[in-house]
C-alpha cells in the first residue's frame, strides 16, 4: 500500500474520530436535556438514547483504533503475522456490539406512538448492515489466516532451501 493511500486512510480515520468523540461529549447531553423538556410521552427515552447513542459511538471509535493499528501493521510490512488477529478480532468485536446496539435501540424506539415504525426498521436495517460487517470481516480474518499460515510455509522453505545451498 503507499504512503499516499496509508496516508488517506489516516486523515479519514482522525476525521471520523473527531466527529464521533463530538457526538459523543456535545450531541448526547443535548439529545438528553432536550427529551428532558419533550414531555411524558418520550420519557423512556430520556436516558436510553443518549447512551446508545454514546455506546455505539464508543463502538466506532473502539474500530477505528484497532483499523488505524492494522493500517500501521501494513505500513511496517507486518500485517501477516499472528499479532494482526487481535486487531482484527477488535474489529469484528466492535461491529457484534453495533449490532447489539442497534437491537438495543429497536426495543427503545417501539413502543408507543411518538417514533414511526419506518425509523424503527431504518435502525434494524442498520443493525443487519453492522452484522454483515462483522460477517465481511470475519471472512477477511479466515483469509487473513491462511496468508499467515502460507507466508509461515515460504519462510520455512526458504530457510530449507537456503541449508541445502
Amino acid at each position: 500500500m503507499g504512503r499516499l493511500a496509508i496516508l488517506a486512510l489516516r486523515v479519514v480515520i482522525v476525521l471520523a474520530f473527531t466527529g464521533l468523540l463530538f457526538v459523543q461529549l456535545f450531541l448526547m447531553p443535548v439529545v438528553y436535556l432536550d427529551l428532558q423538556d419533550a414531555g411524558p410521552d418520550v420519557a423512556h427515552l430520556r436516558w436510553g438514547l443518549p447512551v446508545v447513542g454514546f455506546l455505539f459511538a464508543l463502538a466506532a471509535e473502539v474500530a477505528l483504533v484497532a483499523i488505524w493499528k492494522l493500517v500501521t501493521m501494513v505500513k511496517r510490512d507486518t500485517v501477516f503475522s499472528t499479532r494482526a488477529f487481535r486487531w482484527v478480532d477488535v474489529v469484528i468485536g466492535c461491529a457484534v456490539a453495533a449490532t447489539l446496539i442497534a437491537v438495543v435501540l429497536s426495543f427503545l424506539l417501539a413502543p408507543g406512538e411518538e417514533v414511526p415504525p419506518g425509523m424503527v426498521m431504518l435502525v434494524v436495517i442498520g443493525g443487519v448492515g453492522t452484522a454483515l460487517i462483522a460477517l465481511v470481516v470475519f471472512v477477511l480474518r479466515m483469509l487473513l489466516a491462511k496468508a499467515v499460515a502460507l507466508d509461515t510455509t515460504a519462510t520455512t522453505l526458504r530457510a530449507e532451501l537456503d541449508e541445502v545451498i
